[in-house]
Protein backbone atom coordinates (compact mmCIF):
# COMPACT_ATOMS: atom_id res chain seq x y z
CA UNK A 1 0.00 0.00 0.00
CA UNK A 2 1.29 3.51 -0.79
CA UNK A 3 2.47 5.43 2.28
CA UNK A 4 1.21 8.99 2.86
CA UNK A 5 4.06 11.30 3.78
CA UNK A 6 2.96 14.82 4.69
CA UNK A 7 5.41 17.72 4.78
CA UNK A 8 4.29 20.64 6.89
CA UNK A 9 6.04 23.86 5.83
CA UNK A 10 8.34 24.78 2.96
CA UNK A 11 11.40 25.78 4.98
CA UNK A 12 14.97 25.36 3.75
CA UNK A 13 15.40 21.77 4.97
CA UNK A 14 12.23 20.47 3.33
CA UNK A 15 12.75 22.46 0.14
CA UNK A 16 16.11 20.72 -0.26
CA UNK A 17 14.63 17.33 0.67
CA UNK A 18 11.84 17.80 -1.91
CA UNK A 19 14.36 18.62 -4.62
CA UNK A 20 16.43 15.52 -3.77
CA UNK A 21 13.27 13.38 -3.60
CA UNK A 22 12.42 14.49 -7.14
CA UNK A 23 15.86 13.41 -8.36
CA UNK A 24 15.57 10.02 -6.63
CA UNK A 25 11.95 9.25 -5.57
CA UNK A 26 11.04 6.78 -2.83
CA UNK A 27 8.78 4.07 -4.33
CA UNK A 28 5.17 3.78 -3.13
CA UNK A 29 5.20 7.12 -1.27
CA UNK A 30 2.59 9.83 -1.80
CA UNK A 31 3.89 13.24 -0.82
CA UNK A 32 1.72 16.15 0.29
CA UNK A 33 3.22 19.55 1.06
CA UNK A 34 1.13 21.89 3.24
CA UNK A 35 2.31 25.50 3.11
CA UNK A 36 0.63 28.83 3.72
CA UNK A 37 2.59 30.36 0.80
CA UNK A 38 3.41 29.30 -2.77
CA UNK A 39 6.72 31.16 -2.71
CA UNK A 40 8.97 30.55 0.28
CA UNK A 41 11.71 33.08 1.11
CA UNK A 42 15.39 32.22 1.38
CA UNK A 43 16.66 33.84 4.57
CA UNK A 44 20.25 34.26 3.35
CA UNK A 45 19.24 36.83 0.73
CA UNK A 46 16.50 38.68 2.62
CA UNK A 47 18.75 41.43 4.08
CA UNK A 48 20.05 42.08 0.56
CA UNK A 49 16.47 42.22 -0.72
CA UNK A 50 15.59 44.76 1.99
CA UNK A 51 18.58 46.84 0.86
CA UNK A 52 17.35 46.66 -2.75
CA UNK A 53 20.19 44.46 -4.03
CA UNK A 54 17.94 41.51 -4.97
CA UNK A 55 14.49 41.30 -6.51
CA UNK A 56 11.60 39.47 -4.84
CA UNK A 57 11.88 36.66 -7.42
CA UNK A 58 15.60 36.17 -6.76
CA UNK A 59 14.98 35.57 -3.06
CA UNK A 60 12.06 33.12 -3.20
CA UNK A 61 11.69 29.40 -3.96
CA UNK A 62 8.68 28.45 -6.09
CA UNK A 63 7.03 25.67 -4.06
CA UNK A 64 4.44 24.94 -6.76
CA UNK A 65 7.14 24.27 -9.33
CA UNK A 66 9.13 22.26 -6.78
CA UNK A 67 6.05 20.20 -5.85
CA UNK A 68 5.36 19.38 -9.49
CA UNK A 69 8.95 18.21 -9.86
CA UNK A 70 8.98 15.98 -6.74
CA UNK A 71 6.06 15.19 -7.38
CA UNK A 72 3.98 16.24 -4.38
CA UNK A 73 0.45 17.47 -3.89
CA UNK A 74 0.67 21.11 -2.78
CA UNK A 75 -2.01 22.33 -0.39
CA UNK A 76 -1.98 26.08 0.32
CA UNK A 77 -3.22 26.39 3.88
CA UNK A 78 -2.05 27.06 7.41
CA UNK A 79 -1.72 24.29 9.96
CA UNK A 80 -3.35 25.09 13.31
CA UNK A 81 -2.99 21.77 15.12
CA UNK A 82 -2.15 18.07 15.06
CA UNK A 83 -4.24 15.05 15.99
CA UNK A 84 -1.52 12.51 16.75
CA UNK A 85 -4.01 9.86 17.88
CA UNK A 86 -5.54 9.75 14.40
CA UNK A 87 -2.39 10.98 12.56
CA UNK A 88 -3.98 14.06 11.05
CA UNK A 89 -2.89 17.65 10.40
CA UNK A 90 -5.59 20.17 11.35
CA UNK A 91 -5.75 22.97 8.78
CA UNK A 92 -7.33 26.40 8.95
CA UNK A 93 -9.41 26.14 5.78
CA UNK A 94 -9.36 22.48 4.67
CA UNK A 95 -10.47 19.17 6.14
CA UNK A 96 -7.85 17.36 8.25
CA UNK A 97 -5.05 15.74 6.24
CA UNK A 98 -4.18 12.15 7.19
CA UNK A 99 -0.62 10.86 7.20
CA UNK A 100 1.48 7.79 7.87
CA UNK A 101 4.59 9.92 8.35
CA UNK A 102 4.93 13.64 9.04
CA UNK A 103 7.82 16.09 8.68
CA UNK A 104 7.63 19.64 10.05
CA UNK A 105 9.69 22.64 8.92
CA UNK A 106 7.60 25.77 9.55
CA UNK A 107 10.27 28.12 10.90
CA UNK A 108 9.64 30.35 13.91
CA UNK A 109 8.32 33.75 14.96
CA UNK A 110 9.92 36.40 17.23
CA UNK A 111 9.03 35.94 20.89
CA UNK A 112 7.78 38.62 23.31
CA UNK A 113 4.85 39.73 21.15
CA UNK A 114 3.08 39.39 24.49
CA UNK A 115 4.46 42.85 25.35
CA UNK A 116 1.33 45.04 25.59
CA UNK A 117 0.57 46.56 22.20
CA UNK A 118 3.31 44.69 20.29
CA UNK A 119 0.91 42.32 18.56
CA UNK A 120 -1.33 45.19 17.47
CA UNK A 121 1.23 47.82 16.45
CA UNK A 122 4.56 46.08 15.71
CA UNK A 123 5.50 44.09 12.61
CA UNK A 124 7.43 40.90 13.47
CA UNK A 125 10.35 39.91 11.23
CA UNK A 126 8.76 36.47 10.91
CA UNK A 127 6.68 35.14 9.26
CA UNK A 128 8.70 36.70 6.43
CA UNK A 129 5.79 37.18 3.94
CA UNK A 130 3.95 39.48 6.37
CA UNK A 131 7.16 41.38 7.09
CA UNK A 132 7.91 41.87 3.39
CA UNK A 133 4.38 43.07 2.77
CA UNK A 134 4.80 45.74 5.46
CA UNK A 135 8.24 46.67 4.10
CA UNK A 136 6.92 47.11 0.55
CA UNK A 137 4.18 49.40 1.87
CA UNK A 138 6.79 51.45 3.73
CA UNK A 139 8.92 51.74 0.55
CA UNK A 140 5.90 52.80 -1.48
CA UNK A 141 4.99 55.47 1.08
CA UNK A 142 8.59 56.75 1.09
CA UNK A 143 8.70 56.88 -2.73
CA UNK A 144 5.33 58.63 -3.06
CA UNK A 145 5.94 61.14 -0.24
CA UNK A 146 9.73 61.46 0.17
CA UNK A 147 9.36 64.81 1.93
CA UNK A 148 7.47 63.18 4.81
CA UNK A 149 9.70 62.26 7.79
CA UNK A 150 10.14 58.54 8.51
CA UNK A 151 10.94 57.24 11.98
CA UNK A 152 11.53 53.52 12.47
CA UNK A 153 11.98 51.60 15.74
CA UNK A 154 13.57 48.15 15.62
CA UNK A 155 13.38 45.98 18.73
CA UNK A 156 16.13 43.36 18.96
CA UNK A 157 19.90 43.73 18.82
CA UNK A 158 20.88 40.33 17.51
CA UNK A 159 22.26 39.75 14.01
CA UNK A 160 18.76 39.97 12.51
CA UNK A 161 17.90 43.31 14.10
CA UNK A 162 21.24 44.93 13.28
CA UNK A 163 21.21 43.70 9.67
CA UNK A 164 17.64 44.91 9.28
CA UNK A 165 18.50 48.39 10.59
CA UNK A 166 21.53 48.80 8.30
CA UNK A 167 19.82 47.46 5.18
CA UNK A 168 16.60 49.41 5.74
CA UNK A 169 18.62 52.58 6.15
CA UNK A 170 20.57 51.89 2.95
CA UNK A 171 17.46 51.45 0.80
CA UNK A 172 15.50 54.35 2.27
CA UNK A 173 18.45 56.76 2.02
CA UNK A 174 18.76 55.85 -1.67
CA UNK A 175 15.09 56.73 -2.19
CA UNK A 176 15.56 60.07 -0.39
CA UNK A 177 18.71 60.94 -2.34
CA UNK A 178 17.06 60.08 -5.67
CA UNK A 179 14.15 62.34 -4.68
CA UNK A 180 16.60 65.10 -3.67
CA UNK A 181 15.37 64.99 -0.11
CA UNK A 182 17.65 65.30 2.95
CA UNK A 183 18.56 61.99 4.54
CA UNK A 184 17.70 63.65 7.87
CA UNK A 185 14.10 62.84 6.98
CA UNK A 186 14.91 59.29 8.05
CA UNK A 187 15.43 58.31 11.69
CA UNK A 188 16.09 54.72 12.81
CA UNK A 189 16.30 53.68 16.47
CA UNK A 190 17.51 50.26 17.61
CA UNK A 191 16.49 48.87 21.02
CA UNK A 192 18.34 46.03 22.74
CA UNK A 193 17.91 44.67 26.25
CA UNK A 194 21.54 43.49 26.50
CA UNK A 195 24.75 45.36 27.24
CA UNK A 196 26.15 44.72 23.78
CA UNK A 197 24.86 43.90 20.32
CA UNK A 198 25.08 40.35 18.94
CA UNK A 199 25.89 38.88 22.35
CA UNK A 200 26.12 35.37 20.84
CA UNK A 201 29.04 36.46 18.64
CA UNK A 202 32.61 37.34 19.61
CA UNK A 203 33.60 40.69 21.13
CA UNK A 204 35.23 42.09 17.97
CA UNK A 205 32.12 41.47 15.83
CA UNK A 206 29.90 42.99 18.50
CA UNK A 207 31.99 46.15 18.89
CA UNK A 208 32.56 46.56 15.15
CA UNK A 209 28.85 46.44 14.39
CA UNK A 210 28.11 48.80 17.27
CA UNK A 211 30.60 51.27 15.76
CA UNK A 212 29.02 50.97 12.30
CA UNK A 213 25.52 51.48 13.71
CA UNK A 214 26.58 54.63 15.57
CA UNK A 215 28.67 55.98 12.64
CA UNK A 216 25.65 55.77 10.35
CA UNK A 217 23.48 57.78 12.66
CA UNK A 218 21.25 54.96 13.89
CA UNK A 219 20.23 55.72 17.46
CA UNK A 220 21.25 52.79 19.65
CA UNK A 221 19.49 52.12 22.96
CA UNK A 222 21.32 49.40 24.91
CA UNK A 223 19.99 47.86 28.13
CA UNK A 224 16.50 49.05 27.28
CA UNK A 225 13.61 46.65 27.76
CA UNK A 226 10.45 47.64 25.88
CA UNK A 227 7.44 47.31 28.19
CA UNK A 228 4.66 48.79 26.02
CA UNK A 229 3.98 49.55 22.38
CA UNK A 230 1.56 52.28 21.30
CA UNK A 231 0.52 53.21 17.74
CA UNK A 232 3.13 55.97 17.55
CA UNK A 233 5.67 55.25 20.29
CA UNK A 234 7.63 52.74 22.38
CA UNK A 235 7.84 52.90 26.16
CA UNK A 236 10.75 51.23 27.97
CA UNK A 237 10.98 50.04 31.57
CA UNK A 238 13.55 52.79 32.23
CA UNK A 239 10.97 55.40 31.33
CA UNK A 240 12.50 56.13 27.94
CA UNK A 241 9.74 56.96 25.46
CA UNK A 242 10.47 57.22 21.72
CA UNK A 243 8.01 58.31 19.05
CA UNK A 244 8.03 56.41 15.73
CA UNK A 245 5.97 55.80 12.58
CA UNK A 246 6.93 52.14 12.11
CA UNK A 247 7.89 49.41 14.60
CA UNK A 248 9.63 46.13 13.71
CA UNK A 249 10.09 43.26 16.17
CA UNK A 250 13.24 41.13 15.76
CA UNK A 251 13.70 39.34 19.07
CA UNK A 252 14.59 35.71 19.83
CA UNK A 253 12.71 32.92 18.07
CA UNK A 254 9.53 31.34 19.43
CA UNK A 255 7.31 28.43 18.36
CA UNK A 256 3.54 28.47 17.72
CA UNK A 257 1.55 27.30 20.75
CA UNK A 258 -0.24 24.48 18.90
CA UNK A 259 3.01 22.50 18.61
CA UNK A 260 3.17 21.83 22.35
CA UNK A 261 -0.61 21.45 22.59
CA UNK A 262 -0.44 18.62 20.03
CA UNK A 263 1.40 16.36 22.47
CA UNK A 264 4.77 16.42 20.73
CA UNK A 265 7.69 16.60 23.16
CA UNK A 266 9.12 20.12 23.18
CA UNK A 267 11.83 22.17 24.84
CA UNK A 268 10.96 24.94 27.32
CA UNK A 269 10.24 27.36 24.44
CA UNK A 270 7.85 25.03 22.66
CA UNK A 271 10.17 23.85 19.87
CA UNK A 272 9.96 20.18 18.82
CA UNK A 273 12.60 18.05 20.54
CA UNK A 274 14.29 15.73 18.07
CA UNK A 275 16.84 12.95 18.22
CA UNK A 276 20.05 13.04 16.17
CA UNK A 277 18.04 11.33 13.43
CA UNK A 278 15.72 14.41 13.30
CA UNK A 279 12.84 12.26 14.61
CA UNK A 280 10.60 13.53 17.40
CA UNK A 281 11.74 12.05 20.70
CA UNK A 282 8.11 11.26 21.56
CA UNK A 283 6.69 10.29 18.13
CA UNK A 284 9.21 8.47 15.90
CA UNK A 285 7.00 8.74 12.81
CA UNK A 286 7.26 12.56 13.03
CA UNK A 287 10.35 14.46 11.84
CA UNK A 288 11.24 18.10 12.40
CA UNK A 289 14.01 20.31 11.02
CA UNK A 290 15.04 23.94 10.76
CA UNK A 291 14.11 26.56 13.35
CA UNK A 292 11.07 24.65 14.64
CA UNK A 293 13.30 21.79 15.84
CA UNK A 294 15.62 21.59 18.85
CA UNK A 295 18.19 18.81 18.73
CA UNK A 296 18.15 17.06 22.10
CA UNK A 297 21.91 16.46 22.18
CA UNK A 298 23.16 19.78 20.77
CA UNK A 299 22.77 23.44 21.69
CA UNK A 300 22.31 25.04 18.27
CA UNK A 301 21.26 28.61 17.47
CA UNK A 302 18.25 29.14 15.21
CA UNK A 303 20.35 29.76 12.10
CA UNK A 304 19.69 29.02 8.44
CA UNK A 305 23.07 27.34 8.01
CA UNK A 306 21.86 24.36 10.06
CA UNK A 307 18.50 24.18 8.28
CA UNK A 308 20.26 24.02 4.90
CA UNK A 309 22.56 21.21 6.03
CA UNK A 310 19.70 19.18 7.50
CA UNK A 311 17.98 18.79 4.12
CA UNK A 312 19.99 15.85 2.80
CA UNK A 313 20.08 13.78 6.04
CA UNK A 314 16.38 14.50 6.51
CA UNK A 315 15.50 12.88 3.18
CA UNK A 316 17.89 9.98 3.83
CA UNK A 317 16.13 9.19 7.10
CA UNK A 318 12.68 9.48 5.51
CA UNK A 319 13.86 6.82 3.08
CA UNK A 320 15.36 4.61 5.78
CA UNK A 321 12.31 4.76 8.04
CA UNK A 322 9.92 3.89 5.20
CA UNK A 323 12.09 1.00 3.96
CA UNK A 324 12.77 -0.37 7.46
CA UNK A 325 16.49 0.42 7.58
CA UNK A 326 18.38 1.84 10.59
CA UNK A 327 18.37 5.63 10.63
CA UNK A 328 21.58 7.67 10.49
CA UNK A 329 22.41 10.46 12.95
CA UNK A 330 22.94 14.00 11.66
CA UNK A 331 25.99 15.58 13.27
CA UNK A 332 25.97 19.39 13.05
CA UNK A 333 29.24 21.26 12.63
CA UNK A 334 30.77 22.55 15.87
CA UNK A 335 31.52 25.97 14.41
CA UNK A 336 29.76 27.85 11.68
CA UNK A 337 30.59 30.97 9.70
CA UNK A 338 28.20 33.92 9.89
CA UNK A 339 28.35 36.57 7.16
CA UNK A 340 26.54 39.72 8.27
CA UNK A 341 25.75 42.29 5.58
CA UNK A 342 26.21 45.95 6.48
CA UNK A 343 23.90 47.42 3.83
CA UNK A 344 26.69 48.79 1.62
CA UNK A 345 27.78 45.62 -0.22
CA UNK A 346 30.29 44.85 2.49
CA UNK A 347 30.03 42.12 5.11
CA UNK A 348 31.43 41.08 8.46
CA UNK A 349 32.51 37.49 9.00
CA UNK A 350 32.08 35.92 12.43
CA UNK A 351 33.85 32.61 13.07
CA UNK A 352 34.33 31.49 16.64
CA UNK A 353 36.55 34.09 18.31
CA UNK A 354 37.57 35.62 14.96
CA UNK A 355 36.01 38.42 12.96
CA UNK A 356 36.87 40.56 9.95
CA UNK A 357 35.19 42.92 7.47
CA UNK A 358 35.59 43.35 3.71
CA UNK A 359 33.55 44.00 0.52
CA UNK A 360 35.05 40.72 -0.72
CA UNK A 361 33.09 38.90 1.97
CA UNK A 362 29.84 40.34 0.63
CA UNK A 363 30.65 39.14 -2.89
CA UNK A 364 31.58 35.74 -1.50
CA UNK A 365 28.26 35.61 0.36
CA UNK A 366 26.46 36.73 -2.80
CA UNK A 367 28.10 33.87 -4.74
CA UNK A 368 27.15 31.29 -2.07
CA UNK A 369 23.54 32.50 -1.94
CA UNK A 370 23.13 32.55 -5.72
CA UNK A 371 24.57 29.04 -5.95
CA UNK A 372 22.06 27.85 -3.36
CA UNK A 373 19.12 29.38 -5.22
CA UNK A 374 20.30 28.09 -8.59
CA UNK A 375 19.47 24.52 -7.53
CA UNK A 376 15.78 25.52 -7.41
CA UNK A 377 15.88 27.37 -10.75
CA UNK A 378 17.28 24.32 -12.54
CA UNK A 379 15.52 21.39 -10.90
CA UNK A 380 17.00 18.75 -13.21
CA UNK A 381 20.49 19.12 -11.65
Amino acid sequence: MPQDFVLLGGGHSQAIALKLFGLNPIPDVRLTLISDVEQTPYSGMLPGHVAGFYSWEETHIDLRQLSEFAPANLLIDKAVGLDLDQNRVICQHHSPISFDYLSIDIGSTPEALSVPGAKEYATPAKPVPQFLDAWEKLLTAASNNPEKPISIAIVGGGAGGVELALNMQSHLQTILKNSRQPVDNLRIELFHRGKRLLSSHNHWVSKRLESIVRERGIQLHLQQNVKEVLPDKLICESGLTVECNYIFWVTQAAAPSWIKASGLATDNKGFILVKDTLQSVSHPHVFAAGDIATMQNYHLPKAGVFAVRQGKPLLENWRRLITGKPLKPYVPQKRYLSLIGTGDKSAIASWGCLGWQSPLLWYWKDYIDRQFMSRFHDLSN
